[in-house]
């Protein structure tokens, strides 16, 4: 009779040791960027690793490999899809090879303020395009931004569309920006951002268009003579992991991981606002001539590029865009 409680109490306690451990097993993510580790982006993706650790009390682990260490956003995009890289923070623009509608953020002066963006993407906009995300594999946990876009150029000061005609301009590889700057008057190119520097240095092309921030960490001022503040496209960021590891989190952790990810949210957005008007200012230092554009004389000119995509957006969410973009 001894032996069988004895028997009993092991075996009950190996039950309950393999619980335990399961319980407190690690899942680690790897989360990959493609900008620098001092963009805001690195910086924000690093408070909410440590808080998702201490917060799950190490049961979630996040590593981060910023600079495009786990490849170009296509390859991570492809690589969510396939289950060989586990997460990201990436331009919404990016999942456009998923579903074309990833394109909508892009509709040029589609968002007049940073809050009509965030509306739109906390909102019902941002909740169908996680849909599609869900759709391949891919649980997105918030929209992250990466800022509003303005051109550089070494030619002269862009202030009317018709000052971008004949102008040699790097643009993202996306249908639309390249639609976008022909309808202006412009030759746009699309050429690898690692290859950017030396492009405009060599003259390859006379301009670019990106965030202060960007333009600002990888000194574009050296190689460029004007900054106009077109403010043409905003552009969100991803956060994102593939299902297969999220379905390895507890739903516990889970909501602790959504709920860190929308508080550094909210964080890397005030940085990323603050940091407009400072990286403004150190560029005006750096010597870059600076200039505002007539946004009303773009937002008539680029009208046609709404109507041409109309059709590839569908009604739904164009009628969002319209909502939110008052």
């Amino acid at each position: 009779m001894k032996k069988t409680v004895l028997a009993i109490c092991i075996a009950l306690s190996v039950v309950v040791l393999s619980c335990a451990c399961g319980y407190a097993a690690t899942t680690t993510v790897k989360i990959g960027h493609v900008l620098n580790p001092d963009h805001s982006w690195h910086k924000n993706l690093d408070g909410f690793a440590k808080d998702v650790q201490k917060e799950t009390e190490g049961r979630v682990v996040i590593q981060l490999f910023p600079s495009g260490q786990l490849g170009n956003e296509k390859d991570m995009v492809e690589g969510l899809t396939l289950g060989t890289i586990d997460g990201g923070l990436i331009g919404g623009g990016s999942f456009q090879s998923l579903d074309p509608k990833f394109g909508i953020e892009a509709l040029p002066y589609a968002w007049p303020s940073h809050e009509a963006a965030y509306n739109a993407f906390d909102g019902k906009l941002g909740k169908y395009l996680f849909g599609l995300l869900e759709k391949n594999g891919i649980v997105g946990l918030a929209w992250w931004e990466n800022g509003f876009r303005h051109i550089t150029n070494n030619n002269k000061p862009i202030v009317k569309p018709e000052d971008l005609k004949g102008l040699k301009i790097r643009v993202t590889p996306d249908k639309m920006r390249l639609d976008t700057f022909k309808l202006l008057g412009a030759a746009p190119m699309a050429i690898n951002f690692g290859e950017l520097y030396s492009a405009l240095q060599q003259g390859v092309v006379d301009g670019q268009e990106n965030p202060y921030a960007i333009i600002y960490s990888n000194a574009f001022n050296e190689v460029q003579k004007y900054l106009s503040n077109s403010g043409h496209i905003w552009g969100s960021a991803v956060l994102c992991v593939n299902s297969d590891v999220w379905n390895k989190i507890s739903d516990a952790d889970k909501a602790t991981v959504l709920k860190l990810a929308v508080k550094w949210r909210d964080l890397q957005r005030k940085e990323t606002i603050k940091e407009e008007n400072e990286f403004l200012e150190k560029l005006k230092a750096k010597g870059m001539k600076v200039n505002d554009v007539d946004k009303a004389a773009f937002q008539k000119a680029v009208q046609p590029v709404w109507k041409d995509y109309e059709s590839v957006f569908g009604k739904e969410l164009m009628d969002m865009v319209h909502e939110y973009g008052k």
